[in-house]
């Protein structure tokens, strides 16, 4: 009985048991129906009221098991534009974003609660321009002195999970830019306080780190169990407790991160303690990894990342980034080498003040390693990179292939035996003369380099150097070369100095030997050099700086000839490269001659004759000026191509489009080198400049003092004889001022009119104009960056003769003959009068001439503006004498000119625009 009184009460129990059961899966599917318009309803009306974006979904779902048991509202093909500036795009995107309902807000309150959210399959594009307007600003906040309505829907989360997603955070304010691919989140917490500890997990396949367009982190696994408080009112997060794993590195973050009006605060500390030499490289950059899977690692390491401080771009302000990093008793020994690395020890320190690069501090205070019996131990220290403080040691002797082998150096082959020994300490200031106190010496003995850009190697390597300063001074500063060899292309080259006193530098050189400049390259670049240069040199070169810039050439003693062919040369002051065709330099003392000297510019040819004078003076000080006087012959010069042209490129942030960058062009003036002290006497068969052709130009030209002057210039314009003497200087890349005065003798105004855009627009009123003219005049004035004549700048006076000129179709004469009725002035012929004019602040003003034609006798005086304005004062004399006239006042623009009977007329205001 006792089994059967059991047996009923277990079957009773279960019965209960499964009609509860049954009662709480009936409600779970029931419950969904009741309430699902009403949840949809509410989750519209949020859309509608709390979200600045968009949002778009193709269905939604309400069920208990989409995530048992939470009741969750899914929407499927979930899309959620950005915050302006960013309306019109994307900002999270998913498979499937459900909201967990807090059911009890259902049955017992007014308003429903979300407490949950799950996305899975999600794409969210996080982003934030220059100006730091970023797309997450999506949710609107309850402003502090409304009252919120009891019946609104609410977020109260307390949990957050995000499956198999994808992250691109990409802040262009702070060049910040990561991926986060392969995101899993699951993250616990009451995230409806202001104050609240969120507790996460986090996944991440492959995470991407890019900081200034430099990759930090890529493609690496993230693993952690992180804690972070939170407070909502302040947007502040603390990292309490954080421990990560990226790839095999164990560490361990902590800080703090505030968002501010206009930017951050952060407050970050990344610690890696005692963790295996091996696991560091596995957080290196992915090329890194391929060598890692070839090499052996042992040792320890300890890594110590800090990045506190404000970042406020409009400011100007940055965090303080200090890094540093040990490693003890390392070991590394790349594709089984017989002779590895063994007792590598680095302690380093560097610190970024402000993210600054000029206020960089580090301090390797040991780096030290052995191969075998070999030994190379270095320590230094270095603040500030203009003027650098410096503290270095070096003790070493070591074989390089040995070496290279045991670290496996990618791309490249290294052998010789290194000896090196020495210090230095102090700072360098180029300015103050100042030098680190040094003793130092640095032997390379049967040297061989050989790279994957070039099938040969340089061998036979032979250096052997050393460097002294005992006082800190440039004074103090010796160094020599005795002596220096190597061998590439079978060709052996030799150098042999001694330098002494860098500030009055007395030298001693020797070289000798055949370089052929674009292979040596290509032994160091894969871009190498699109031409077959090189350099041919025998020379002895001795003699002190001070000599040469006195010019106590007596005391010199330079000789030897340098053979150049196919060499380019860059200059800071030339937009393009000068290519030297072929060129033999003798060298005698201070002068170096060549002859038949052949080069290029562009489309512009040289063929020039002459000699440079203190070289070596101008080669080794800021100040030597370098002197010379050439013949110049070419067919062709293009002198548009020696103006500086750049580009400028701009952002700009579309709404709909993502970023467009735009180029715009910039041109400069023509810049002298004030260093240069040189005499040119030119011929050439087409010069173009500016839109001119000249032809047969022939003249002196001297650059001195940053000026260039021409004298007894000659050339051939639109047809005609042009001899002109001319000032110019480039004060700015964007400014310039020229002064000539130009002589031209029986042109034909229409052609000048159509052919010379100057004459075009100064001198308007010869549009239809027809007819042979002479010039003589004067003209000073600035140039703008394009080279163009700054109107309000010009001064000038001169005189234009005509010989023979037929005016057709003129509205100014077109109106006074209206306004006389007199028709036969329509189109005046003027013949044998000389027109005497002045410009200054934008005005032309005309003395007084007369002419005469078909029985009138006109006489003009008055004021144009070069943008067409007149002011002309004109007395009509009629036939048949001229002793009775009429007086006429002529305002207006030459398009639209106004004429008045009588003598009185307002002045032609001048624009005194100012030039800067």
């Amino acid at each position: 009985m006792p089994n059967n009184k059991f047996k009923s009460i277990a079957l009773k129990t279960l019965k209960y048991i499964g009609i509860t059961i049954g009662i709480i899966l009936s409600l779970m599917f029931i419950t969904p129906f009741i309430f699902s318009e009403r949840i949809k309803q509410e989750i519209k009306k949020v859309a509608n009221t709390k979200l600045n974006g968009e949002l778009n979904y193709s269905d939604a779902k309400v069920s208990f098991f989409h995530h048992f048991p939470s009741l969750t509202l899914t929407l499927n093909d979930f899309k959620l534009n950005g915050s302006a500036p960013y309306k019109k795009e994307q900002f999270i995107t998913a498979e499937e974003v459900s909201f967990g309902i807090d059911v009890s807000s259902l049955i017992f309150s007014s308003a429903i609660n979300i407490d949950q959210i799950y996305l899975n399959h999600s794409f969210i594009n996080v982003k934030v321009n220059k100006n730091g307007e970023a797309n997450y600003n999506v949710y609107i906040a309850p402003k502090e002195t409304q009252k919120s309505d009891s019946s609104e829907t609410a977020l109260k989360l307390e949990k957050i999970e995000i499956k198999n997603s994808q992250i691109i955070y990409d802040d262009q304010s702070t060049n910040i830019h990561f991926d986060a691919l392969g995101f899993n989140y699951l993250g616990n917490g009451d995230l409806s306080k202001d104050v609240f500890d969120l507790y996460s997990k986090a996944k991440i396949d492959r995470l991407n780190i890019i900081y200034e367009n430099e990759p930090y982190l890529m493609n690496k696994k993230v693993d952690g169990d992180l804690i972070t408080k939170v407070n909502v009112n302040s947007l502040s997060f603390i990292f309490e407790q954080n421990d990560l794993k990226i790839n095999k590195l164990p560490v361990d973050f902590k800080g703090k991160f505030d968002f501010l009006k206009d930017g951050y605060n952060i407050d970050f500390i990344v610690k890696s303690t005692d963790s295996n030499l091996e696991d560091l490289f596995t957080a290196f950059p992915p090329k890194y990894i391929t060598w890692l899977k070839k090499t052996e690692l042992k040792g320890k390491t300890d890594l110590l990342l800090t990045l506190k401080g404000k970042y406020i771009a409009s400011e100007k302000k940055a965090p303080n980034l200090n890094l540093d990093l040990k490693i003890r008793d390392g070991f590394v020994n790349y594709d089984k080498s017989k002779f590895p690395v063994s007792n590598l020890n680095l302690d380093i320190s560097t610190q970024l003040p402000s993210l600054n690069p000029d206020l960089l501090i580090v301090d390797a205070k040991n780096l030290s390693l052995n191969v075998v019996a070999d030994y190379l131990k270095t320590k230094l220290y270095v603040k500030g990179l203009n003027n650098p403080e410096i503290d270095a040691n070096i003790n070493a002797t070591i074989d390089l292939e040995k070496l290279n082998r045991a670290l496996g150096i990618p791309d490249i082959e290294l052998k010789g035996m290194l000896t090196g020994n020495g210090n230095a300490k102090g700072k360098y200031d180029q300015k103050k003369h100042i030098f680190p106190v040094t003793n130092a010496t640095l032997n390379l003995k049967n040297g061989y380099l050989k790279t994957k850009y070039y099938p040969n190697p340089i061998t036979d390597i032979n250096i052997v150097s050393k460097i002294t300063n005992q006082k800190g001074t440039f004074s103090d500063l010796k160094a020599s070369l005795k002596p220096t060899q190597f061998t590439f292309e079978g060709k052996p080259v030799f150098v042999d100095a001694d330098l002494n006193n860098f500030d009055d530098l007395a030298y001693d050189i020797k070289a000798k030997g055949t370089l052929d400049i674009s292979k040596i390259y290509k032994v160091f670049s894969q871009k190498g050099l699109d031409i077959d240069g090189s350099i041919k040199a025998d020379l002895a070169l001795k003699g002190k700086q001070s000599d040469a810039e006195k010019g106590n050439y007596s005391k010199l003693h330079n000789k030897g000839t340098l053979e150049l062919r196919n060499i380019l040369v860059a200059s800071e002051y030339l937009p393009k490269s000068f290519l030297i065709k072929e060129g033999i330099f003798k060298i005698n003392q201070d002068k170096m001659t060549f002859n038949n000297f052949l080069a290029a510019y562009g489309q512009s040819d040289f063929k020039m004759n002459g000699y440079l004078q203190n070289v070596f003076n101008f080669i080794t000080s800021k100040n030597g000026v370098l002197r010379g006087a050439f013949t110049l012959k070419s067919k062709y010069i293009n002198a548009d191509e020696f103006m500086p042209n750049t580009t400028k490129t701009t952002t700009t942030v579309e709404t709909s489009k993502p970023e467009i960058v735009t180029a715009k062009p910039e041109t400069g003036v023509i810049l002298i080198p004030s260093n240069f002290d040189l005499k040119f006497q030119a011929n050439a068969q087409k010069v173009n400049f500016n839109g001119l052709t000249l032809n047969d130009a022939k003249g002196a030209l001297q650059m001195k003092n940053s000026k260039l002057n021409m004298q007894n210039t000659g050339f051939n314009l639109i047809g005609c004889a042009v001899s002109m003497n001319a000032k110019y200087q480039g004060i700015t890349p964007q400014k310039a001022q020229f002064e000539y005065d130009i002589k031209a003798s029986d042109f034909d105004i229409k052609r000048a009119y159509n052919e010379i855009k100057i004459f075009r627009e100064m001198a308007s009123v010869a549009e239809k104009a027809q007819g042979t003219i002479s010039l003589d005049y004067k003209l000073k004035g600035k140039l703008n960056e394009k080279m163009e004549p700054v109107y309000p700048s010009l001064v000038g006076n001169g005189v234009v003769s005509v010989k023979d000129i037929k005016l057709y179709g003129m509205k100014m004469f077109n109106a006074v003959s209206k306004k006389t009725s007199h028709e036969g002035i329509k189109n005046p012929e003027i013949s044998k009068v000389d027109i005497k004019t002045s410009i200054k602040n934008n005005i032309i003003t005309i003395e007084r001439f007369k002419f005469k034609f078909a029985g009138f006798r006109p006489r003009i005086e008055g004021k144009t503006s070069l943008d067409g304005k007149m002011n002309l004062k004109m007395r009509l004399g009629l036939p048949p004498l001229g002793i009775f006239g009429v007086p006429l006042v002529i305002t207006g623009n030459k398009n639209n000119p106004k004429i008045k009977i009588g003598r009185k007329s307002d002045e032609l205001e001048e624009t005194k625009d100012t030039i800067n």
